[in-house]
């Protein structure tokens, strides 16, 4: 170990303790559901509080892996357990860290049956997510990755929906599908570089020939995680079916691993390849900003209009990305945290309202204003957050990836800023009819506002819109010297291709 305590190894695996305590419980069902929830809690909140450490701990002024953690996984073959985190993937770790307890205590009530096995599901999708995040050897990066798939699959195909088998089936197969061919990418890398390590992978310069074809590989995965358009159509279906918490886990953190796949491995590793192919994905980007828009300004399920605004939002992040200046990629990656909050809480409004009329339709609504005002403030700020207004953390984010886009070319600029416009229209339109106007159905006469254990879920996730939007610059200046290194490389790597092909 080269640091004096493994602390990204703990915060990974901590979660996995908690498993453990709950299939130790025993009595009548009451019992061992009241006991897994409470165990599952707090195994997650210290895991959060830990969690927050590797942030103290961390030195935002180099752009070297820290809190490094390595041991030889299989002798005489340089494939190793590698842990680190830099300014890149530190937030994406906290971000995992804060969902869960906030997902456990979503579904305190909501969840009646099978309470012990889905604590657990949720306790060991923790565990692959943060590992996925600090993970630094690409192996291990592909067993968490692949790993999260199997918690999210049971909990839509058990705890979802009235088509929650066709959805999970959706959800695992087209994600498979994409991993599979990454897979065997990952398998030539190592072959050609004889290291699964991601440092040293990244220092490697692979043939220009051999980087297109690695790059798709890789892009076929992170494509359908993100999700890019075409590849997005088993998000509705999954968002739709999953119960609540599996909503925002889903798109607070699993839409992330695409973004941050684009960023750990296809820029640094593939510079030639992300190069030759940024014009495709800005057009698929752009395609999905516009495209996914329209399709929510249409929607009649208000979970559903909510995961096409997703789509949208994330083709800003890999717009982003790929401009590849530092404007572009900060932004990119402060959306992502952006959105990972603000849609995650966005899916706890939809969860509250379904919690208590057991639909989801926007049409069911009305007037809510009149009896639940503090639920129509909290769902006004996120509102206004997914809008991009000043002062929330998706301004920000906004801002900046657009400011990258006008640097790289002023269309692409344009065009993406259309989806500022109709994601306006279509957020503002849901919140007018579910919000305002009469309260004239009946059913709605009774319904209540929230409760105090709904404030306890929605009061840090209001401060950190806020407090990202006021003062961005703790994040912002985490991430910048990582995202500098990443573009100085990128264009070293790009200058010796271009003095390699003139020599020849």
């Amino acid at each position: 170990m080269t640091d004096d305590w493994p602390i990204l190894s703990l915060v990974t695996f901590l979660p996995l303790v908690g498993c453990f305590f709950i299939l130790l419980t025993r009595g009548d069902d009451a019992i061992v559901a009241r006991n897994s929830r409470y165990i599952a809690l707090w195994t997650s909140v210290p895991t959060f509080l830990i969690s927050l450490l590797i942030w103290v701990k961390f030195d935002p002024s180099t752009a070297n892996f820290q809190m490094m953690e390595s041991i030889e996984w299989i002798e005489g073959t340089n494939i190793g357990y590698r842990m680190g985190v830099d300014g890149i993937s530190i937030f994406f770790v906290l971000l995992s860290t804060l969902l869960t307890p906030i997902c456990i205590l979503a579904s305190w009530e909501a969840i009646e049956h099978r309470v012990r096995e889905y604590m657990v599901a949720f306790l060991i999708l923790e565990t692959m997510m943060v590992g996925m995040f600090c993970a630094l050897d690409i192996l291990v990066f592909y067993i968490f990755f692949e790993g999260v798939l199997i918690p999210m699959f049971i909990i839509i195909g058990v705890w979802g929906g009235a088509r929650r088998v066709y959805a999970s089936f959706k959800f695992f197969l087209y994600t498979l599908l994409g991993s599979v061919l990454m897979l065997v990418a990952i398998l030539v890398m190592y072959f050609m570089a004889g290291t699964t390590d991601i440092v040293a992978l990244s220092k490697f310069s692979f043939p220009s020939d051999i980087q297109i074809w690695l790059w798709l590989a890789f892009f076929a995965s992170f494509a359908v995680k993100v999700p890019m358009w075409p590849a997005h159509t088993w998000l509705p279906d999954a968002h739709v079916e999953a119960p609540t918490a599996g909503s925002v886990i889903l798109a607070g953190v699993l839409l992330k691993m695409g973004g941050y796949g684009f960023l750990r491995f296809s820029i640094p590793m593939f510079p030639e390849a992300s190069d030759f192919f940024s014009p495709l994905v800005f057009a698929l980007s752009v395609v999905a900003i516009i495209y996914t828009s329209l399709v929510a300004l249409a929607q009649d399920d208000l979970k559903k209009l909510i995961a096409y605004s997703s789509v949208a939002h994330m083709g800003f992040v890999t717009i982003g990305i790929f401009t590849l200046n530092s404007q572009g990629l900060e932004g990119a990656i402060f959306q992502m945290l952006s959105h990972g909050i603000v849609s995650g809480a966005l899916f706890l409004c939809v969860g509250v309202i379904y919690d208590r009329m057991h639909t989801r339709e926007i049409a069911a609504y009305g007037g809510l204003v009149n009896r639940m005002p503090k639920y129509a403030l909290v769902f006004m700020v996120f509102t206004m957050a997914s809008v991009g207004l000043p002062a929330t953390s998706g301004f920000v984010g906004e801002f900046l990836v657009l400011l990258g886009a006008f640097y790289y070319n002023t269309w692409l600029a344009v065009f993406a800023t259309t989806g500022v416009v109709l994601g306006a229209a279509y957020m503002l339109y849901v919140y007018r009819r579910i919000i305002f106007g009469k309260l004239e159905k009946e059913n709605l006469m009774s319904i209540s506002d929230l409760s105090y254990r709904e404030i306890i879920i929605f009061v840090p996730l209001v401060l950190l819109v806020f407090w990202m939007g006021v003062y961005p610059a703790p994040f912002l200046d985490v991430m910048s010297v990582s995202v500098d290194n990443l573009i100085k490389n990128f264009n070293v790597a790009l200058e010796n291709s271009s003095v390699h092909l003139a020599s020849h």
